[in-house]
């Protein structure tokens, strides 16, 4: 399936972006403007289900699918969220960007077994002070952000990730020079899972302080994170 997408730049470098879950491009609008200052032309997908793109059978596959069918072949930089972390690794051998980052990403949704999409399904309704109230460090901007892709998402996408679907989908090696950024401390990624991707070959570090959405707690640290890797 084709994404709607949205650019930034038309530097001779390429990157894409890839959202996690309840969000579309529009959750990185510093980070694309960012990367393209730094010569990148930068790439956003709308995950299927999400922002702009089409709706349809949802499943880790499908995601990684979709990627491979809108995004160039070796991009210079892929950098995907959550699920789009989760997403990314599994269309990373078919893409083959120079350099993958992954930002707090949603691998080990096993250890989630019991969490029931229908807490994701009931933010569809959330209010601003509600999003505020989750997120003590966003934005304005973030926060009405939020709202317009909380309208813009089809929370039936939601029941693809938890409950059965909440499978493993941690990479047993890098695929291409990977850097895993965490949370401080991850939800997601633990230590002990930290030190094993460490000793597979995986680049980790924790973005100090940051919650889940690393690149909207705290954007400078984020980028300052990426050093190195842009």
């Amino acid at each position: 399936m084709k994404l709607h997408t949205h650019t930034w730049g038309t530097g001779p470098r390429t990157a894409a972006l890839i959202h996690g879950i309840m969000s579309d491009h529009r959750t990185w609008h510093r980070v694309g403007p960012a990367l393209a200052a730094q010569g990148y032309q930068v790439t956003a997908v709308d995950l299927r289900g999400h922002g702009a793109s089409p709706r349809g059978d949802y499943s880790a596959e499908a995601w990684a699918d979709d990627l491979v069918d809108t995004l160039p072949p070796t991009l210079d930089l892929a950098i995907g969220h959550s699920l789009g972390g989760m997403a990314l690794a599994l269309a990373a051998a078919r893409l083959t960007p120079a350099k993958a980052v992954y930002a707090d990403p949603a691998w080990p949704l096993h250890q989630a077994k019991n969490v029931d999409a229908a807490v994701f399904t009931s933010l569809k309704q959330a209010t601003r002070d509600d999003i505020a109230t989750l997120n003590p460090r966003w934005s304005e901007d973030d926060i009405r952000t939020e709202l317009a892709t909380l309208a813009a998402w089809d929370p039936a996408s939601a029941h693809a990730v938890f409950g059965t679907h909440a499978i493993d989908h941690t990479p047993t090696h890098p695929t291409v020079p990977s850097l895993v950024l965490t949370a401080d401390p991850s939800p997601l990624i633990p230590p002990a899972l930290a030190t094993r991707l460490k000793e597979q070959g995986f680049d980790v570090r924790p973005v100090p302080g940051a919650g889940h959405t690393l690149h909207r707690d705290d954007f400078d640290a984020f980028m300052d994170a990426l050093h190195g890797w842009i």
